[in-house]
């Protein structure tokens, strides 16, 4: 009988231990959405990308995806992006989608451009590079050797 409480007790400890860990892992993680501006681009796939993917510049988190839909008019994929208020992004800036290596996680990749204007809340990056998949680099690879130079086949 003696075992009980002491079994509570250490019970709720290993509990408030998981809660720390837990709470330590997301804020080392980065997996914060990013408030700040937004802003959109237009690819024709996004092929895989999620709503919490990263938007980075040179590897390092900048914004957060925070929504996706599908235009009804020309059915190119809207991507909508927050951007961190302290980055100031050149209108003349690339959005690329690419993979963590073969099978890793999405993100959008910006280049900045050189451009002095800069994008404001709700403008649209008007360069994009479009996901590709494996089926198109293997594609492209494929055409690559078979092409002699001259055009035939």
């Amino acid at each position: 009988m003696n075992k009980k409480p002491m079994e509570t007790i250490m019970g709720l400890v290993v509990l408030v231990v998981a809660a720390f860990f837990l709470f330590f892992a997301y804020k080392v993680s980065d997996l914060q959405v990013v408030k700040g501006y937004e802003v959109t681009a237009r690819f024709l796939k996004v092929g895989g990308l999620n709503v919490g993917s990263d938007v980075r510049i040179n590897g390092i988190k900048v914004g957060t995806v925070i929504a996706q839909k599908l235009d009804t008019q020309n059915y190119d994929a809207e991507v909508v992006m927050s951007i961190a208020p302290d980055i100031k992004l050149p209108k003349d800036s690339t959005a690329v989608i690419v993979g963590d290596g073969l099978i890793g996680d999405k993100f959008i990749k910006i280049e900045p451009g050189t451009s002095k204007d800069l994008l404001a809340n709700g403008d649209e990056i008007a360069k994009v590079k479009d996901f590709k998949t494996i089926e198109d680099m293997v594609g492209e690879i494929i055409f690559m050797v078979t092409d002699n130079g001259n055009g035939e086949n």
